[in-house]
């Protein structure tokens, strides 16, 4: 949305959209054309309106609580090798479902059972095989988007696996926050490859949890390899990486599950990246490839 209201481009645009966890649900918000301050705050709704919405619909009690799914893929490969997959499939008191209830209140309900017609890929990771899934690529299982999205967003010890023809998923993020090495699955090369990344921080969040820098990283390390591996292939392709402003990941503690830390992180988030696009080298990439005329 920063990158929209500083250029006028249009994100839907974009050739290629992945997206996990959160970034999941910016993606079929993108994808459905539905990308608007409305997407975040309803007109003549209040801040503590917002927070309870968010509380309502995303944070459903219940869901898939396998404890057996938990011990054998999650519990006991973290013990042979301590990380984030000792908390694949951990039961929870979360149902990802919400997300897709969430989803649905802002794509609407044809969008949330269907599939976006551009290249669209979710990600999120199969807990059984451990591997990551990108729903929306060849060979993935087919899934609707209100689905992948529940999937993908399934944060481990706060959300359960969300349940997709029988098969467990979790966020994609227990692999990577970004996924970025997706987008060389395009049959051409791609000008611009602009990365968001709120979860690969190399710096120490100051009052985070321990599971917030575990998913740091892992993000940090995934971030670096994809990175490289797009360098190595496309090595004219200009790459933008968004990081969340300090102020907004002040506004986000010391919970950042917090339903009311959204609208707070929502606009610190649009004026700190405001600062960040005005940057010279930033802008003047996204003048050449976006063309807009004025900051």
């Amino acid at each position: 949305m920063a990158v929209q209201l500083a250029t006028g481009w249009n994100p839907n645009d974009a050739e290629v959209v992945v997206g996990t966890s959160a970034g999941a649900s910016v993606a079929a918000v993108v994808r459905s054309g539905q990308l608007s301050v409305d997407a975040i705050v309803r007109p003549h709704e209040t801040r503590d309106e917002v927070a309870e919405r968010i509380r309502r619909t995303i944070y459903l009690r219940g869901g898939n609580r396998r404890v057996t799914t938990w011990l054998r893929h999650g519990l006991a490969a973290g013990l042979r090798a301590p990380g984030v997959t000792f908390a694949l499939g951990s039961p929870a008191v979360y149902d990802p479902a919400g997300v897709s209830e969430w989803v649905r209140g802002q794509v609407g309900d044809d969008a949330v059972v269907s599939w976006p017609d551009r290249p669209t890929a979710i990600v999120a990771v199969d807990v059984a095989s451990k591997r990551r899934v990108a729903f929306g690529t060849v060979g993935a299982p087919e899934a609707s988007l209100g689905d992948a999205v529940a999937a993908s967003s399934a944060i481990p010890l706060v959300f359960n696996p969300h349940m997709i023809d029988g098969r467990a998923y979790v966020d994609g993020g227990v692999i990577s926050g970004t996924h970025a090495d997706l987008v060389l699955g395009h049959p051409g090369q791609l000008d611009l490859i602009l990365i968001l990344a709120p979860m690969a921080l190399s710096e120490r969040r100051d009052g985070g949890y321990f599971f917030e820098q575990m998913f740091d990283g892992v993000g940090v390390r995934a971030l670096d390899d994809e990175l490289a591996m797009i360098r190595s292939a496309w090595a004219d392709s200009d790459v933008l990486l968004l990081r969340p402003p300090p102020g907004a990941l002040s506004s986000m503690r010391p919970n950042f599950m917090d339903a009311h830390a959204a609208v707070p992180s929502f606009i610190r988030t649009l004026t700190g990246l405001r600062s960040r696009l005005a940057e010279p080298e930033v802008w003047s990439m996204l003048q050449h490839h976006l063309a807009p005329a004025t900051l």
